[in-house]
């Protein structure tokens, strides 16, 4: 959380920190989160929610009360918003989806390379989404005494290059934490964890100019 902060300030966002919500808390929160972007005086450039809670296999969030909530529920608070139309809106989530771990094996798949001036048909979209491992059956998340590794990877990389394409660095996030061997709760035994990207920009997004 202080890695985070640290970081969205450095990148000139207004931060506020809510610890502990329950589920109904975390609504409330994004609904007066929304409610005070609509009564600024000032244009707003994009907005930025991490939500890190424990999660369920169904991707549900769980609440200081044990009570779900959904990500999807909490993102269309943010499509009302008037301030944000038109306007990035990020959403980090740090959670678990399940129980399962993944074994400490790397795949390497081989692409072909594209010829010089030739442009790769993957990724021209106005979509993203990443699956290196099926994210949705159920994994655990990782993290240890210094924070989730996903977490303190993002800050390490977007520190780094601030001004980078958003899409570019978060794909860097994930080969770094993909090629981390983590030690799983209550196991001797090496584990992975991979991460998922989803995105509907249509322009590039940069944090930083």
């Amino acid at each position: 959380v202080e890695a985070l902060r640290g970081l969205c300030q450095a990148l000139g966002f207004e931060t506020t920190l809510r610890t502990d919500p329950t589920a109904q808390a975390f609504q409330e929160e994004l609904a007066e989160f929304r409610e005070r972007l609509d009564t600024r005086s000032g244009p707003v450039s994009c907005a930025l929610v991490a939500l890190m809670a424990h999660g369920g296999p169904r991707g549900q969030l769980m609440g200081a009360d044990w009570q779900e909530v959904h990500p999807e529920a909490l993102q269309r608070e943010l499509s009302h918003c008037r301030a944000l139309r038109g306007c990035p809106k990020i959403f980090l989530l740090q959670a678990c989806r399940g129980g399962e771990q993944h074994p400490s094996l790397l795949l390497r798949p081989k692409f072909p390379q594209p010829a010089p001036g030739d442009m790769e048909a993957e990724g021209q979209g106005l979509s993203l989404t990443l699956w290196p491992w099926s994210p949705d059956l159920g994994y655990v998340a990782y993290r240890d005494e210094k924070g989730s590794d996903f977490i303190q990877t993002l800050v390490e990389v977007l520190r780094a290059k601030p001004e980078g394409d958003l899409l570019e660095l978060l794909t860097e996030v994930n080969r770094r934490v993909c090629e981390q061997d983590v030690l799983g709760p209550d196991c001797d035994e090496l584990r992975k964890a991979c991460l998922e990207i989803r995105s509907s920009l249509r322009r590039r997004l940069c944090l930083q100019a």
